[in-house]
């Protein structure tokens, strides 16, 4: 946005506005995402009327369709428009902060434990898990059916999963998603279409030469005298009988058939009737000004260059440097996991083993208990990355904050940024067909993503003292109810997440009590 875009009201005022009406969000807001949204609406749209629905419903678009977290960004531009950069950029902050905080001091805590714990321990994180499973595996079902429009995005939530299952790697799920938004782009567009079609009518076509060529010079034409074939001479009275038959078949036809004439529509009985008289046009919407997506394309435009140009030069960095230090390592992952997962929360909590247990910084097990807790915790789900931080900055001798705040940044700064210059050229290509296909696709092929996270948790979610790397939660049968239980507490209860989650605990430790119960 530039300076003279920006509300031009007292500073502090605005700056009291943010704090005055976002210090308590991210202490509240649980459920993830969708709740985030809602309270959004409600507050900022509804009760303190910042911005109007039109603006809200443009803000969603932008922000579901790229990469970060999306009620982060939600938040951020809702405060950026109201009160400026320096308040959006304190709003973040008040809104991420408590949770960041409250998964440094877990990743402290889990850090200093020792190599085993006790079984009741266990059975309470794999009953998290197994519940967290259930979370996910509806989040993906609820996205899919809004992902889902034609048989092309079911095709690619299909193959998009079915790829994520088969292999694993730090460049392979962009480039799904990449693959996925040129399909889209190429179906759409209809580039494929007429080939397609040849090709699928290449044996009936070939077929039908070859009939051809075997009956040439035995067909009979009616209209042509062969050899041997006597015509029968038409007389007056049949010609006058077909005309007679002719005439007859017009009137009914025009009898039957609608005819419009000047404006007039003649009905099945022949009498007109006076066209419709067309509807008044509905009055144009007019947002307020100071309620308008003010930044200028050129800015936008240059915002996401320079960010292009940091990622590729951090990307690059990482790769040409022969031992690059862990701390710069954890920052580089977590920048490519910020920049290329698409879906929000829900995605990228399973998803982000890949950039850090893969890599041996953090061990399952405690990935596991931070993935397990996570979903109890305010604010934003991307906060994970700030425990896995930490956790992997103690395991290689790094203080817990260095490697916290470094998964903070890489995690968030991507989809703020990127947010910030979307909105600068949104209002110039939303309306491109191609952009509209591209990211159709790319959606599809992030919510068939979801449904790898779904599986991959579930090979891993059941930890115990013998196998603290984690199993397959149908290795027994309590998991599956509780994973089913929370699945259908959601979907047909309104079960919030976190509750899901607390229910799930308590049926884990009521399992660790039945167990110990026989073995007495």
């Amino acid at each position: 946005m530039l300076p003279s875009a920006w509300p031009t009201g007292n500073f502090g005022k605005r700056l009291w506005n943010t704090i005055r009406e976002n210090w308590y969000l991210g202490f509240t807001s649980f459920g993830g995402p969708p709740v985030h949204f809602k309270i959004f609406r409600e507050k900022f749209v509804d009760k303190l009327q910042w911005i109007d629905e039109q603006v809200y419903q443009e803000l969603f678009s932008v922000c579901q369709a790229f990469s970060g977290p999306g009620s982060t960004k939600m938040l951020y531009c809702i405060n950026l428009i109201h009160d400026g950069f320096l308040p959006a950029a304190l709003g973040f902050l008040i809104w991420s902060l408590p949770g960041a905080l409250g998964m440094l001091g877990l990743a402290i805590g889990v850090s200093n434990i020792g190599e085993s714990l006790p079984r009741a321990v266990y059975a309470l994180l794999s009953g998290l898990n197994a519940a967290t499973v259930g979370v996910i595996a509806l989040a993906a079902v609820q996205l899919a059916e809004k992902a889902i429009t034609d048989k092309l995005t079911r095709s690619l939530v299909f193959l998009g999963a079915a790829a994520g299952m088969l292999y694993n790697a730090l460049w392979y799920f962009p480039l799904l998603m990449l693959i996925a938004g040129i399909i889209a782009v190429v179906y759409d567009f209809g580039w494929l279409h007429k080939p397609a079609r040849q090709l699928v009518s290449l044996p009936q076509r070939l077929r039908g030469k070859l009939t051809q060529r075997r009956h040439s010079g035995h067909e009979v034409d009616e209209g042509i005298d062969l050899p041997g074939r006597q015509r029968e001479p038409e007389t007056e009275p049949s010609r006058l009988a077909a005309a007679a038959i002719s005439t007859k078949r017009g009137v009914d036809a025009h009898q039957r058939l609608p005819i419009t004439n000047r404006g007039a529509i003649v009905t099945t009985t022949g009498s007109p009737q006076p066209d419709p008289l067309p509807s008044p046009p509905s009055p144009p919407r007019t947002v307020p000004p100071s309620h308008r997506l003010t930044i200028t394309w050129p800015l936008g435009l240059a915002i996401i260059g320079l960010f292009i140009a940091s990622f590729a030069a951090t990307m690059t960095l990482r790769g040409v440097l022969a031992s690059p230090p862990l701390l710069y390592r954890l920052f580089a992952n977590m920048y490519l996991a910020g920049t290329i997962i698409f879906g929000g929360g829900p995605v990228v909590i399973p998803l982000l083993r890949e950039y850090v247990v893969a890599e041996g910084w953090v061990t399952p097990r405690d990935f596991l208990i931070g993935l397990a807790l996570i979903q109890g915790f305010p604010g934003p789900n991307f906060n994970f990355a700030v425990y896995l931080g930490a956790v992997t900055a103690v395991r290689g001798g790094y203080p817990a904050a260095a490697g916290a705040v470094l998964g903070y940044l890489g995690i968030f700064v991507p989809g703020l940024v990127t947010v910030h210059g979307t909105m600068g050229i949104w209002s110039a290509i939303r309306r491109w067909r191609w952009v509209k296909s591209g990211l159709r696709g790319v959606n599809a092929a992030a919510v068939g993503l979801i449904y790898t996270a779904v599986y991959r948790l579930w090979q891993i979610g059941y930890i115990d003292e013998g196998f603290q790397q984690g199993a397959s939660l149908a290795n027994d049968p309590w998991w599956v109810v509780v994973t089913a239980t929370s699945y259908v507490g959601g979907c047909w209860f309104g079960v919030s997440p976190p509750l899901a989650c607390i229910l799930g605990a308590v049926l884990g430790l009521i399992r660790y009590g039945v167990v110990q119960g026989q073995a007495v």
